[in-house]
């Protein structure tokens, strides 16, 4: 079946989510000062490029791994239900760590990402998120820190992908599709 054709509009520009970030970093480390190690969890693959960037502007001694998850698959609608493709490689016990997602949706990714750490027992876990859609909110969860509040638009870019494609662009835009 083909895909298709669509445009995408930019939303969010490089220059702002480069700014924000450095904001939410300065947030972070006020947050956490004292720590002696940081362990950021980047939920693969769309908050890839999020963590890389919001970990060099950090002053904080960290340590990065990652959890993959699923609940859209080529789809841009959530199935609901969230997989674990990949889990952390790391012991969070007694750690502080750090969840960066990059879009609070539905919820229920977040939620279920939550869950599974919290059982193993962190000192303290927090939650970034670059994007939330508080209108499409199925779940009661709310990312400790978020980027942009966002209208419910199907959105890429920055990490972000739609079937695999768009990740690159540099900044965040909203998908529309061509008429046929």
């Amino acid at each position: 079946m083909a895909q298709k054709e669509y445009v995408v509009d930019k939303l969010i520009s490089a220059k702002a989510i480069a700014a924000r970030i450095e904001d939410l970093a300065r947030e972070i480390e006020a947050e956490f000062k004292g720590t002696d190690k940081l362990v950021v969890v980047g939920l693969l693959r769309g908050s890839f490029v999020f963590i890389a960037d919001l970990v060099r502007e950090l002053e904080l001694p960290v340590e990065v791994d990652f959890l993959e998850t699923s609940s859209y698959g080529n789809s841009m609608e959530s199935s609901r239900e969230v997989r674990i493709l990949k889990d952390i490689r790391g012991e969070i016990e007694g750690r502080d760590v750090l969840v960066v997602e990059d879009i609070v949706d539905t919820g229920h990714t977040l939620t279920h990402v939550i869950h599974l750490l919290e059982s193993r027992n962190p000192k303290r876990l927090e939650t970034i998120a670059l994007l939330d859609k508080p209108s499409r909110r199925e779940v009661d969860v709310k990312a400790s820190w978020t980027g942009f509040e966002i209208p419910d638009e199907f959105v890429v870019g920055y990490g972000i992908d739609f079937a695999q494609r768009n990740r690159s662009l540099p900044f965040i835009g909203k998908v529309r599709f061509l008429e046929e």
